[in-house]
């Protein structure tokens, strides 16, 4: 206990920022947002040039403060130089800090950032396998030891994971990502973190013209009745679960320009199981199958030779799809999220985007995001699609 005592005051005394104390928040994965997502703003910068030119990292004198997703002001006395990403879901945090380059050499430990079919930063940082790896239910006390003066976490563990962290003395700085509008905001905090926040009003801008660009287009259209189905064969039992109302699978549909059916039912704060009856009834235009840990094409290739499935109005007129996706399925509140708008607006209303083209937006996001070329996306993301992709 005495050489434990000892090795927090060390780490207290060597840090460079603090955090002021943590104000109420939302202990949910997704943000509790009720409200449909309003009109992305018309008022956008200019298009990325082909070559962005990125800033130096500040100094190592340069003080400045960030407010994070739960409003708390977090004061650096200088960048923050021993980053580790903590905690559940943290794929998603470590796919959107990487977006800054430089990233990678801050980022000491973290956890795992693979899920199911792949790992992009393995692939994509040289120096990942050399990366300190954290357990999934690492606590306080395994985080510090690696003597971080900064831990990023997804605002939900701010109770849990985030107050014994900050006990020890250490910065905490919580991202929500779950929402459009958070990614506007938690990508500019990001940017401060990293010292490029021009890089960050970039990607930014990047994301709102496609949001706006579906947006338009499909605007005072015919609704699609819409099901998004969560596949899952937990403890050997096949389940199909649909999202609450405020999270980011919901949203896209409505962004999309479809009608989320499950929205008449009484959902939960996650993931919430319905039967093969209730799906029945709904009776779907379009149906679309999410699968995390098991290859959605099979899945659904599976299900239109189900009986049951057959009989569907959806699965007769061909409206029977699978989520698509890379490395990472495409539904989910990761930064591939826009990909997934898209591709869900081009499957829900064909001929408003009759020139939309899978491989080529892939390409254009993993240049936008990690300066990315065509060898790289061809070699080792274009073979890792699945869902209703080329």
């Amino acid at each position: 206990m005495q050489r434990f005592k000892t090795l927090v005051l060390l780490i207290a005394f060597s840090l460079a920022a603090c955090a002021s104390p943590a104000s109420d928040f939302a202990p949910e994965l997704e943000s509790e947002a009720a409200t449909p997502y309003p009109p992305v703003v018309a008022t956008l910068p200019p298009a990325l040039p082909e070559a962005t030119p990125y800033p130096e990292p500040p100094s190592p004198s340069t003080a400045f403060t960030v407010q994070d997703a739960l409003g708390r002001e977090v004061r650096f006395a200088a960048p923050p130089r021993r980053i580790v990403i903590a905690g559940r879901a943290l794929f998603m945090l470590a796919n959107a800090a990487y977006i800054f380059p430089g990233a990678g050499e801050r980022i000491v430990a973290l956890g795992q950032t693979g899920q199911g079919s792949g790992n992009f930063l393995a692939l994509y940082e040289p120096q990942y396998q050399q990366k300190a790896t954290l357990t999934g239910d690492a606590g306080a006390e395994q985080i510090a030891a690696y003597q971080p003066d900064l831990v990023l976490l997804k605002s939900y563990l701010a109770e849990n994971l985030g107050k014994p962290i900050e006990t020890l003395g250490i910065p905490v700085v919580y991202l929500d990502l779950e929402t459009p509008e958070q990614y506007w905001r938690d990508l500019t905090t990001l940017g401060q973190i990293f010292g490029q926040s021009e890089r960050a009003a970039q990607i930014v801008a990047y994301y709102q013209r496609k949001v706006e660009r579906v947006q338009q287009t499909v605007q005072g259209v015919a609704k699609p009745r819409v099901l998004i189905l969560q596949y899952s064969e937990k403890d050997g039992k096949v389940a199909f679960n649909v999202p609450p109302q405020s999270w980011m699978q919901t949203l896209m549909t409505e962004i999309a320009g479809g009608e989320p059916l499950w929205k008449q039912i009484e959902l939960g704060k996650g993931w919430t199981q319905v039967s093969f009856e209730q799906i029945a009834a709904w009776d779907a235009d379009k149906i679309f199958v999410i699968s995390y840990f098991r290859n959605v094409s099979e899945v659904v290739a599976q299900l239109k030779q189900d009986a049951q499935w057959e009989a569907l109005r959806a699965v007769r007129e061909g409206n029977l799809y699978g989520f698509a996706g890379d490395l990472y399925s495409w539904d989910q509140p990761d930064v591939r999220w826009i990909l997934g708008l898209s591709w869900l607006a081009a499957r829900m209303h064909p001929e408003l985007f009759p020139d939309y083209d899978a491989v080529q937006e892939v390409k254009e996001f993993y240049q936008t995001l990690y300066g990315l070329d065509e060898t790289f996306v061809n070699e080792k993301i274009i073979p890792s699609f699945t869902g209703d992709l080329p």
